[in-house]
């Protein structure tokens, strides 16, 4: 007649306790056994306690608090600049793509500069709140992408949307005092660099200035304008010396057919044209017929005579007055002055008194272009080596002011470029109003819970099977081998 649960007790209150040995409790006793239940649902209840107790406390008691989330993206692309200077140079920049580089990642520099701590302390004080209590911000990002996420907890829905959004500007505004930042230091290194340019390009300014006051040697093509004068002299001087001396062929031609020299040609022409000078002379050939003809009939002391040889004295005595009158010539030039023939050949005399003006002013002409060519020719030899050192002082002025425009057109193409070291990033999301808390996870709570049920369920079933179990592990024992079995009902039940 099989046990009851009445005569399970009285049994396990007769049975001895030194007879519960430590091997019977671990074996267990049979799966039909129903008088080990009650043990293992009190087990069952106590671990249930356990394992509620805390997450009903938790669920009751913890604050509700909700998450806000952005989300930040890195454009790949670099970006570059060019500035052509007219007869200067040329300036350019170029930024690399953030991802140029292995070695660095913007991504990587952007987690870590959200995370800092100037970002949290900047986020907090624009909302009035120390950076214990504003948090830290959760930042994630996304492999072979350029996106960041951030996510910061708040008490509240507006709370927490507030802090992404203290965040996001405190963190922008940081990375505009970075560049800032950047730019000033590159300033500040240019700028060495650029007074030196500027003092050479002073120096080099000076030293051309004193050159020119010295010389008076403005350029080098001044002195190139001066060569070639010099050489347009030399040939128009070569060519008025081959005119003059033509000129003077001819001049001496005339005067060896003529039989007199240009000057005479000119007073007997001028002498000839005299209307007075023309009757004196007729006049004084009037008086020479009368005194041949009383020396004729009379002697030389004859009183017609004299009267006659006074009157011809008288008139040649006016002519020759009036001829040094007209041409200035002396006594003996104007006896040896013919003008009995100059109506037939004053054409003859009027060229050689031509031939002689042009040939006076050739002479004069090529007196001057000499005189001009020589002094070119000395101040081209004054000024070569002057000239050589100007050209290279405006050379080097030039390589200077190049090179001082070129430094500072650098400088203000980096001011453009604020994206070298910082690259560019943009809000993909904005921060989120949140709808439901993230803290407590009650689902989660409750999921965890119940699978902790489970496995305290699952360990009892074990604990309740496990003399089944051992014994299938034990039959593989050695031949021969006898496991006691000990059917006991009181032992068994008090396991």
């Amino acid at each position: 007649m099989p046990r009851t649960r009445k005569s399970i007790v009285p049994a396990l209150i007769r049975r001895p306790l030194r007879e519960m040995t430590f091997a019977r409790m671990l074996r267990g006793g049979r799966l039909a056994d129903a008088g080990r239940l009650p043990r293992y649902i009190g087990l069952f209840a106590i671990g249930a306690v356990c394992i509620w107790t805390p997450i009903t406390t938790y669920l009751s008691t913890a604050p509700l608090r909700y998450t806000s989330s952005l989300s930040l993206i890195l454009p790949g692309s670099g970006a570059s600049a060019s500035v052509n200077l007219d007869r200067i140079g040329q300036a350019s920049s170029f930024a690399n793509s953030p991802y140029a580089h292995s070695s660095v990642s913007p991504t990587e520099t952007y987690k870590r500069l959200l995370a800092a701590e100037r970002i949290v302390d900047a986020a907090a004080g624009s909302l009035d709140m120390v950076s214990r209590d504003f948090g830290q911000p959760r930042v994630e990002l996304v492999d072979q992408t350029g996106l960041i996420h951030v996510s910061i907890t708040g008490n509240s829905p507006e709370d927490a949307k507030a802090r992404g959004d203290a965040l996001l500007q405190a963190f922008f505004s940081e990375i505009e005092a970075l560049r800032e930042d950047e730019v000033e230091m590159r300033e500040s290194g240019a700028g060495v660099a650029i007074e030196e340019y500027r003092r050479s390009v002073l120096a080099t300014r000076d030293e051309i200035s004193r050159l020119q006051r010295e010389t008076g040697l403005i350029s080098a093509a001044q002195y190139e304008a001066l060569v070639t004068e010099a050489d347009t002299l030399a040939k128009r001087e070569r060519d008025l010396a081959a005119t003059l001396a033509e000129r003077t062929r001819a001049v001496s031609a005339l005067e060896a057919s003529l039989g007199t020299t240009p000057r005479l040609a000119a007073a007997a022409l001028k002498l000839h044209a005299d209307t007075e000078l023309s009757a004196l002379n007729t006049q004084m050939a009037e008086q020479a017929a009368l005194l041949s003809q009383a020396r004729s009939s009379y002697g030389a002391n004859h009183p017609e005579v004299r009267a006659a040889q006074s009157g011809h004295a008288a008139a040649r005595d006016e002519a020759r007055r009036r001829s040094v009158q007209l041409t200035g010539l002396s006594g003996t030039e104007l006896d040896a002055l013919d003008i009995s023939h100059v109506g037939s050949r004053a054409a003859l005399l009027s060229d050689l008194v031509t031939l002689e003006a042009e040939r006076a002013g050739l002479e004069a002409e090529h007196a001057a272009m000499t005189a001009r060519l020589e002094a070119a020719r000395a101040r081209q030899m004054d000024l070569i080596d002057p000239a050589a050192r100007l050209e290279d002082l405006q050379r080097d002025f030039r390589v200077a002011e190049a090179v001082f425009a070129s430094a500072i057109a650098r400088t203000q193409t980096n001011k453009a470029d604020l994206f070298a070291s910082y690259p560019l990033v943009q809000v993909l999301e904005d921060p989120a109003l949140p709808t439901d808390p993230s803290s407590p996870r009650r689902k989660l709570a409750i999921a965890a819970g119940i699978a902790a049920t489970i496995f305290v369920l699952m360990g009892l079933a074990l604990g309740w099977m496990r003399r089944s179990l051992i014994d299938r592990l034990l039959e593989p024992a050695a031949e021969g081998d006898h496991v006691p079995q000990d059917d006991t009902p009181g032992l068994v039940a008090a396991e």
